[in-house]
């Protein structure tokens, strides 16, 4: 093994976002994922002649909240251009993209490193493109199939600077950049449907060197684990290379996630290979500042805002703030529970476990979620005013909301026989019964073993079958104890 703590890593990436439009980014073909291949097409996106394309004034716009929400300058005046490459998948030959007028220059994306700290990697642009179609090697023993139904899709390339360090850094940014998407629903996020795609730019250098090392490109990674095994991998691999003496190519390699090993493609494109020239037949596009504005005032609270308004105003732990703000729906139903429940903590506690424990357990989406905000406000209301304790809560009442949404609280609890017992003869009664059935417990007690109250407690709400008022029973106890 090389001595690879001699090098540094250095890792550019490169993330396609497919953009949650109706249509494609120059024609009206529908966007819908897992179609019979090749029924989304028209003569536009399959570039016959004489047609002619149109701008999608919402990737536009998906396009501006994005470079918003990273900080990014918004260009102004916004051309594209043809970059010429010749693949099956391309049915035009050429890809609509933009080359020097990027939509978005400059920004940063903040990630949390593994150790607490965070670190703001830089971007270089974020500027608006088209897909290719979908080549297909293993239907067929004998031939590629092409899907065009992908072609014309309308996306946002974000090219990052070559900041980050390590395979954990690309992972985290990956995760953020997801996160983010989600949040400003432009993209659905799912890399195992290629919605969400990632380049990785990867060279090494000795530590404490200024000067990059040659950079290899990785393609072909369908998800953020993969990422961060490839550029694990080629780290290895260029340092061996270097220590054996070996030259390192610039050139395009894909990765095998099956060997976890990383093969070339072919050589590395150049920026004068695919002659970009500008495209003819699209007008140039105007970003003027009423327009950046009106999009801006659309956007939604980014999970950085939510944090600090959980943290600060709802006074949560930034643990749970983190949890809750992990993603966008979960988010958004414990906001929308806050506005029927002054109890935050409570209402986090219950979106966090009794929820999100349903979801998981079914693998259901949050929006199918069969109870309302409303009726797990009045679970809390119950609790916090003493009705029921939150032992019965969780364990019975809640299951049994699932199984009859359309029942109240209130009728479950009586149904159920729910409802504390806060009588403080009823209570005095259970106490005294435990006490004399254990003297030597209560002699321990009393000569300091404190701990043994919850002894007592548990058997105190074992006789009222869960039902005695914990706060005012636990009270009790201590004054008998001590007479």
């Amino acid at each position: 093994m090389a001595n690879l703590d001699k090098y540094e890593l250095v890792i550019g990436l490169e993330i396609h976002a497919q953009l949650k439009t109706e249509s494609k980014a120059f024609c009206g073909d529908e966007v819908k994922y897992g179609e019979a291949p090749n029924t989304l097409v028209s003569p536009i996106s399959l570039g016959h002649p004489g047609t002619l394309p149109v701008h999608n004034k919402a990737a536009v716009e998906k396009s501006i909240m994005l470079g918003l929400a990273c900080n990014s300058d918004i260009r102004e005046y916004n051309s594209y251009s043809r970059k010429n490459y010749f693949y099956a998948d391309l049915p035009k030959g050429y890809q609509i993209t933009q080359f020097d007028t990027p939509i978005c220059n400059g920004g940063t994306v903040e990630i949390e490193l593994e150790n607490g700290a965070s670190k703001e990697i830089h971007l270089t642009r974020i500027h608006m493109e088209e897909d290719t179609g979908k080549s297909m090697h293993d239907l067929d023993i004998d031939n590629t199939l092409v899907d065009y139904n992908r072609a014309g899709t309308a996306l946002v390339e974000m090219v990052t600077e070559p900041d980050l360090r390590s395979g954990e850094e690309a992972y985290a940014f990956l995760s953020e950049v997801r996160k983010l998407v989600r949040y400003l629903d432009i993209c659905d996020g799912n890399m195992e449907e290629g919605s969400l795609r990632c380049d990785a730019n990867v060279s090494v250098r000795l530590k404490g060197a200024t000067e990059f090392g040659t950079k290899v490109e990785v393609k072909n990674m369908n998800s953020m684990t993969n990422v961060k095994k490839a550029i694990e991998h080629e780290f290895i691999r260029q340092v061996e290379m270097i220590e054996a003496g070996e030259e390192i190519f610039s050139e395009t390699r894909s990765f095998d996630a099956l060997k976890g090993t990383t093969f070339a493609m072919r050589s590395k494109e150049m920026v004068n290979d695919y002659r970009y020239f500008p495209e003819p037949d699209l007008p140039p596009l105007i970003v003027d500042e009423a327009w950046k504005m009106e999009i801006k005032s659309s956007m939604p609270a980014l999970p950085k805002v939510l944090f600090q308004k959980f943290t600060s105003e709802f006074k949560l732990s930034d643990y749970d703030a983190k949890i809750l703000t992990e993603h966008k729906e979960i988010a958004d139903f414990y906001l929308e529970l806050c506005e029927h429940t002054n109890n935050y903590k409570a209402a986090a506690n219950w979106t966090m476990g009794a929820v999100k424990n349903w979801l998981n357990s079914n693998a259901e989406h949050i929006a199918n979620f069969p109870l309302s905000v409303a009726t797990i406000s009045e679970v809390i209301s119950s609790i916090d005013q003493g009705t029921i304790n939150y032992s019965a809560a969780e364990q019975t009442l809640f299951p049994a909301l699932l199984e009859n949404p359309k029942a109240t609280v209130e009728q479950l609890i009586a149904q159920l026989n729910l409802a504390q017992e806060g009588d403080d003869d009823v209570l005095q009664s259970l106490i005294a019964e435990v006490i004399s059935e254990n003297p030597a417990k209560v002699a321990e007690y009393k000569s300091g073993k404190t701990g043994l109250l919850g002894m007592f407690m548990g058997q105190i709400m074992k006789r009222s079958k869960g039902k005695a008022d914990p706060k005012k029973t636990s009270a009790l106890l201590q004054k008998a104890l001590e007479e």
